[in-house]
């Protein structure tokens, strides 16, 4: 289908999981207020924001953005937000902007009131100090500008002293609680196999454009070269020697690399990535790389083995390694270890960063302001300290209600899906009812803060302060491996506008910053929040039982619990849910098209989460008929509230890395995609067979 998307696309979508996510907390009841977890001074917190989260319509629905001069089943997505498209224009410091980034906007302005209500010398409260601290070292610009690349040479000085390859593995190992990058990423997390112990995994890494396409794909040949400048123009920064020879070995050698990556698509088999290698094992598979020196240099000698991801790709990875040249593998980690700090030096290295990095790959006319940066760092440092405030002042326990409402109706409706499957056969069914019998659901925030005491947050310490804050992160994973797992740890603060599920904990999570409008308004028309936060919520269920998450039971382990029969059923259908999603073409990128395997979990999600949300918002209704309102019936509500949750703009250059590297179809797919396999959206809206957006009952998918 050919689809006008010059400028249209998901801003940032849901997530599908997270490394570091952990399970239900227990304040989930009526009892247990936001203010019985807080620290005691939590009155004396900074006055709220004058910012306030966007009311839409009197219903919960903006009618004025919709573009009624278009028929719903030629191009849903103008039918809902033609309008709003029309006279919204990207932020200049956004490369994409929509409902997600409106309420990142919202976060942020919250975060900054916060953070600058918070004063250094506050004994009494020593996580906000720190907070305060580390903004206001950011936000001395004259400071920064008189240390120059003074932080920087410092950093590079063991990486110019490197006499042999061990010391770049060393180095590469020691990258993860600091500066710089290596061949291979190191992570703690669940053990897929064993989810209540934590594990160590090694990932492929190495790509400082990201994904391997980029490196591989002649239409992307314009980026590498434009990359091949600015690693010769960060080296030169950097004081480097032959900074040009340097920057065009470097493009070689990490192409090299990514010719041993594997795809996106085969990256996410989570059968194909679960191979546990000890030490020695990881040695003779693939010799050439010093491992015994990166393993302790990481800090993970205490592992007695790692749960290697991309296996056939590490060996040729190590043979990358040791094949090239010393002064190579040093020009390499110079200037991955420049690019790092960059965007926290002086004007002139945040600038080039930029350039490249945000204007050039992603469009983005304009840096954003320093303010955004410096709470974009901080979160990033303290983000929990940050959040214990922010739920006291912008959560009320009145939303936890409804939506544990809006949760129980969810379950109920995908209970009654599972049953009413005809491919599926009963032994499937039981297995997946237990399943999501054993869902954990988190709303808001958590029930246990992180204690951040050890954290050295010194004065006047910018770059140092970011180093020690990864080093303690890093600290805190790698101290866990071998332990038993936290079940009541996130893996958001509560002020990020996002959402997850995680296989291994069988759990979704929803951060407090996503429950506000357009996803959800307590006073807002229910069909509009089923629409928009119950079609979230319904998308993360659906994780559990997408091409990846299905793979895991109702325990969390890994584990084959389908019939083949059944499997190969499911696989049938998301094939053909993958063919839909790859015939879309986009104006201004020829050539470039979604990728249907690499984004299928994401696809299925949307998928299952307008069926279930739909079932549970009737469900909702008690058997009492839906009221019209505006003239629109309660499943057009339902619909229209879930596209203008994916109401978007997107710059061509970020839709090109959008499409390339991310999971996620852009939203204006998302908006339309999910609704032609679903017959309600055909009776609700009067779409037809010559419509362009019709598709034929035998052509829907039919999944959950």
């Amino acid at each position: 289908m050919k689809t006008r998307f010059v400028i249209f696309a998901s801003v940032v979508a849901i997530a599908a999981s997270s490394a570091t996510a952990q399970d239900l907390h227990a304040c989930i009841d009526d009892a247990c207020t936001i203010e019985s977890i807080m620290p005691q001074d939590a009155a004396s917190a900074p006055a709220a924001a004058d910012s306030a989260a966007t009311r839409y319509g009197s219903w919960g629905f903006d009618l004025a953005g919709m573009d009624k001069s278009v028929k719903p089943g030629n191009d849903w997505f103008d039918y809902v937000n033609g309008s709003w498209v029309k006279k919204t224009q990207i932020p200049a410091d956004r490369s994409s902007y929509g409902a997600f980034a409106v309420l990142r906007d919202l976060s942020e302005a919250r975060m900054r009131t916060l953070v600058e209500g918070y004063r250094p010398a506050d004994a009494a409260n020593p996580d906000r100090a720190k907070v305060a601290t580390l903004y206001q070292g950011f936000m001395d610009e004259a400071a920064i500008e008189r240390a120059d690349a003074a932080p920087l040479i410092q950093r590079l000085a063991p990486v110019k002293a490197a006499a042999s390859k061990d010391d770049v593995a060393v180095l590469m190992g020691q990258s993860m609680g600091g500066f710089g990058a290596s061949f291979f990423g190191p992570g703690v997390n669940d053990d897929a196999k064993r989810p209540d112990v934590y594990a160590l995994y090694l990932r492929q890494s190495g790509l400082g454009l990201g994904d391997r396409d980029l490196y591989l794909d002649a239409k992307f040949a314009s980026q590498v070269a434009r990359y091949r400048q600015y690693v010769a123009q960060m080296l030169t920064m950097a004081g480097w020697a032959n900074p040009d020879a340097a920057a065009t070995k470097i493009v070689a050698m990490e192409t090299r690399i990514a010719q041993a990556h594997w795809t996106r698509a085969e990256s996410r088999d989570r059968d194909k990535t679960y191979n546990p290698m000890t030490l020695a094992q990881l040695q003779a598979q693939a010799p050439g790389f010093p491992w015994a020196k990166f393993w302790t240099a990481a800090g993970v000698a205490k592992a007695d083995r790692a749960i290697v991801a991309q296996n056939t790709a590490f060996p040729k990875i190590a043979e990358v390694f040791a094949t090239t040249d010393l002064d190579t593998l040093k020009a390499w980690q110079a200037f991955r270890t420049t690019d790092d700090i960059a965007p926290m030096l002086s004007k002139r290295f945040v600038d080039a960063n930029f350039d490249f990095r945000s204007k050039f790959l992603n469009g983005q006319p304009q840096q954003r302001d320093r303010w955004k940066r410096g709470i974009g760092v901080t979160e990033r440092a303290l983000g929990e300290a940050i959040g214990r405030d922010y739920v006291a002042l912008y959560f009320p326990p009145s939303s936890k209600t409804k939506m544990d409402a809006l949760v129980a109706n969810l379950r109920i409706a995908l209970r009654g899906r599972i049953d009413g499957l005809p491919w599926m056969g009963a032994a499937t069914k039981q297995e997946a009812q237990a399943k999501l019998a054993n869902f954990s659901v988190k709303v808001g925030y958590p029930d246990k803060w992180r204690d951040y005491t050890a954290l050295r947050i010194v004065p006047g310490d910018l770059i140092g302060n970011v180093e020690r804050a990864s080093r303690f992160e890093w600290d805190y994973r790698r101290n866990r491996m071998g332990g038993p797992v936290d079940k009541a740890e996130w893996g958001m603060t509560p002020q990020t506008v996002n959402a997850y599920y995680n296989s291994v904990k069988n759990e979704i999570v929803f951060p407090a910053a996503i429950l506000q409008p357009p996803f959800f308004d307590p006073d807002a028309d229910p069909a509009v929040n089923y629409g928009g936060i119950g079609g979230v919520i319904g998308h993360e269920i659906s994780h559990g039982f997408d091409d990846q998450g299905r793979k895991s039971d109702g325990k969390g382990v890994l584990r084959d619990w389908w019939t083949a029969q059944d499997a190969a059923k499911f696989e049938a259908q998301a094939v053909k849910l993958g063919a839909q999603y790859e015939a879309y073409t986009f104006e201004g990128l020829p050539g470039v098209k979604i990728n249907g395997r690499a984004s299928m979990g994401e696809n299925i999600g949307d998928l299952g989460g307008v069926l279930i949300s739909l079932d549970a918002y009737h469900t909702s209704l008690g058997g009492e008929p839906a009221p019209v309102l505006d003239g629109y019936s309660g499943d057009q509500r339902f619909f229209l509230g879930w596209g203008q949750v994916w109401r978007t703009l997107f710059r061509t250059e970020a839709l090109r890395q959008q499409l390339v590297s991310d999971p996620h179809s852009p939203g204006q797919i998302r908006a339309i995609n999910p609704l032609r396999n679903v017959d309600a959206w055909y009776k609700a809206f009067d779409v037809k067979p010559g419509d362009a957006q019709y598709l034929a009952p035998a052509d829907r998918v039919r999944i959950w």
